[in-house]
């Protein structure tokens, strides 16, 4: 059976964006499922969670300042915070996506720039389109899944990572030095990239942050299973 994974998206935006994060799952070989405020979302239910793009985190999980232009969503704040824990108590995995990359660093314990294009030199760019370059950090997860050598993405952000979360270390940068990427550096899996790769599936390299996912979950549901077989024949 293909790994169920749980997909957190906006209440404004999901019903476009879902679509696009679901076929990347698919052709990884999982199938999506759509998580968000209001809905339910039950971790045993699921074998690995993407936390989606959208909103502005608040920034009242990690101490930081307002900006008059942040859109916000604390139900939404809450889920996401609430199941990148309860993934990593699971031990499965999770792809954050944007501001789901964020949330995977506020989590932990870590902060953000509120305002990104304020902190750092990166020219601003905003479009859907892969015209950023990406350095790859070296012995990272990214690495392994996606190469070491320069990628280029698309920027649809105002956030980034400012202080890194407990266990948390970046895996890439902008030309600018504005972090693009963060993971946990121990297991289980966590991955997130502060660019849309729902988008750019067209390019395997892309592809292969969902199949990185997909694989890490079915791993995972496997290994429960067999120990629950164990379990059960002792």
């Amino acid at each position: 059976m293909r790994p169920r994974i749980g997909v957190t998206t906006s209440n404004r935006t999901g019903w476009r964006i879902f679509p696009v994060i679901a076929l990347g799952i698919r052709l990884a070989g999982g199938r999506a499922v759509r998580w968000g405020a209001g809905r339910a979302a039950d971790m045993a239910t699921v074998d690995g969670v993407v936390i989606g793009g959208g909103d502005d985190i608040s920034p009242d999980l990690y101490g930081g300042h307002i900006v008059a232009s942040a859109r916000l969503d604390p139900d939404r704040d809450a889920l996401e915070r609430r199941l990148v824990l309860e993934a990593y108590d699971a031990n499965k995995p999770v792809l954050g996506i944007c501001r789901g990359a964020q949330m995977l660093n506020v989590a932990f314990g870590g902060t953000l720039h509120q305002d990104a294009y304020s902190a750092y030199e990166s020219r601003y760019m905003r479009t859907i389109l892969p015209r950023k370059d990406i350095t790859v950090c070296p012995d990272t997860l990214l690495a392994r899944v996606a190469g070491t050598a320069p990628l280029r993405a698309n920027a649809l952000h105002n956030q980034a990572v400012d202080r890194t979360g407990n266990d948390i270390r970046i895996a890439a940068r902008d030309a600018g030095g504005m972090v693009q990427a963060v993971e946990r550096a121990r297991d289980p899996f966590a991955l997130g990239v502060q660019w849309h790769p729902e988008y750019l599936i067209y390019t395997a390299r892309h592809r292969a942050l969902f199949r990185a996912l997909v694989e890490a979950a079915a791993a995972g549901r496997d290994a429960a299973g067999q120990i629950r077989a164990a379990r059960a024949g002792a």
